[in-house]
């Protein structure tokens, strides 16, 4: 049998992935036709198919499906020991990939972007924005060294550490500013706007509100906190969002903001990664540079 290369390893995950040849060799920055050599030689060196085909997309077989998993734990050591390399030159340098949720990015980035930078200078970050279910996974992959989320998210492979706690606001119409707040549980009978399923601060504000997930109304639900709270200006109902997202969504909309008197909703932001990591202890240190950049 001749050897299976690396590269025809990291082709095959990428197929894995994506399971589209088109959006594969995209993200391996390889053409298609290169892609689809290089799979069809590692088949035929296993002996065996790995994915069925059709013209849409691509689907693994039950042997590929066992193949996948081995490869990511034979792609993730191999990635690790980059990172032994690393820990061993001192100080925090090359490529780091962070994740972070879209209700803290466009909010939190700005600040964190400038105070790693500063602190160190030869750190080539490289960002990724999605929910919290696609971030757990691509650390769990190695395709992330670390993330930033709402806490907990109670997986026994990651570190946790939390940075900070924010409260959460109503934002209600303009013309509803002057109306006496309403307690929690009477949100739950108003027009409530919430962030489409698989965002994590949608099942906190149902939570708050004491609402089941099977009561939530459709047609109600918003892409971004940006799209909630102009539905508010226009009048469509009222929304939850969090502290730091104020200054940015509510410059440009007719909206009033109200704070709670009591049970004031809340979440815990903190920062995620492997423990298995040779990065870990470097990951600690940066996590208490990210809560002094961004706690008051």
């Amino acid at each position: 049998m001749a050897n299976i290369t690396f590269k025809q390893l990291r082709y095959f995950e990428a197929l894995a992935r994506h399971t589209h040849f088109g959006r594969a060799a995209e993200a391996s920055a390889i053409s298609q036709p290169a892609l689809s050599s290089q799979i069809k030689d590692l088949e035929a060196t296993l002996g065996t198919q790995l994915f069925e085909r059709n013209p849409r997309q691509v689907r693994l077989t039950s042997f590929g499906i066992r193949f996948r998993d081995r490869v990511r734990d034979i792609l993730r050591s191999v990635d690790e020991l980059g990172d032994l390399a690393r820990v061993s030159k001192g100080a925090l340098s090359g490529r780091l990939r962070i994740g972070v949720i879209p209700t803290i990015a466009p909010y939190l980035l700005p600040t964190l972007v400038r105070s790693l930078t500063a602190t160190y200078p030869d750190l080539d970050l490289d960002i990724r924005e999605t929910i919290t279910p696609r971030l757990i996974d691509d650390i769990a992959d190695g395709h992330l060294d670390a993330a930033i989320v709402a806490l907990p998210v109670s997986e026994p492979s990651l570190t946790e550490v939390t940075l900070f706690t924010e409260d959460f606001v109503l934002v209600r119409p303009e013309a509803d500013g002057d109306r006496p707040m309403p307690a929690p549980d009477q949100l739950q009978h108003m027009r409530l706007l919430l962030l489409e399923e698989g965002h994590c601060f949608r099942d906190q504000a149902l939570s708050f509100c004491k609402i089941p997930t099977a009561r939530t109304r459709h047609g109600l639900d918003g892409s971004s906190l940006s799209t909630l709270v102009q539905m508010v200006g226009a009048g469509l109902g009222v929304t939850l969002i969090p502290d730091m997202a104020v200054p940015v969504e509510t410059r440009s909309a007719p909206v009033a903001i109200g704070r709670f008197a009591e049970a004031q909703p809340n979440r815990t932001v903190g920062m995620i990664w492997r423990k298995t990591t040779p990065l870990a202890d470097h990951l600690h240190e940066m996590s208490q540079v990210v809560r002094r950049a961004v706690t008051p």
